[in-house]
């Protein structure tokens, strides 16, 4: 029963259907479900999906904004959950997270930031389009463990090595991990620069538990 409804979840957003994507999460927690599941099994593979149709041709811009939309709708559902089940947790962590300067793209971000949150890390989250020295600040201000940066252009990629070396050269008392991630970056890419590598959400959560744990 759990499989038919994580690929009810999937469907919700891969249709655009942000109304729907919201009933079935609040369907999910209700029933006693965990919300964790619901993003992992669910959500994060619908979001995946139309990922994949826009870069297919299949999805144009309005069909990306509505997945897109549908995928917020689906989290704002699942939160009293996610705050529930984080409640009592020990902190893990503290993550500096934003889509770099030049970049709009928000979707693998947002859910980065919320599985962070859910694995018990404290998570400043930026945004998107955010320069260099507004991570370092932040990172600065909140002692952050790790400084996780995504990129959905290969034009903006070459700004997750700018940070990468800022963050190094900033004189801080303690050594925060970089971490890259966005469709067109690769672990070599990654080693290059000087930081950790993350192909996808749910990857992003363990290396940054690994980061932190060093």
């Amino acid at each position: 029963m759990a499989q038919i409804e994580a690929a009810a979840l999937a469907q919700a957003v891969i249709d655009g259907d942000a109304a729907e994507a919201r009933r079935l999460a609040l369907l999910w927690t209700g029933a006693g479900g965990d919300p964790l599941q619901a993003i992992e099994l669910g959500f994060a593979p619908g979001i995946r999906r139309v990922g994949e149709l826009w870069e297919e041709g299949e999805y144009f811009l309005p069909e990306l904004i509505q997945g897109a939309e549908a995928m917020k709708s689906a989290l704002a559902g699942l939160d009293p959950a996610l705050r529930a089940s984080r409640s009592g947790r020990p902190e893990r962590g503290s993550v500096v997270i934003g889509t770099v300067q030049g970049d709009l793209h928000d979707i693998g971000k947002g859910l980065v930031a919320t599985l962070l949150a859910a694995h018990g890390f404290t998570v400043h989250d930026l945004g998107s389009d955010v320069p260099v020295d507004a991570f370092v600040a932040e990172t600065r201000r909140v002692r952050a463990d790790v400084v996780a940066a995504s990129a959905l252009l290969t034009t903006t990629m070459v700004v997750q090595r700018d940070l990468a070396r800022a963050v190094r050269e900033a004189g801080l008392e303690w050594a925060p991990r970089v971490l890259v991630g966005g469709a067109p970056t690769t672990p070599a890419w990654a080693r290059e620069i000087g930081a950790a590598h993350a192909e996808n959400a749910l990857r992003a959560v363990a290396v940054a538990e690994a980061l932190v744990a060093r």
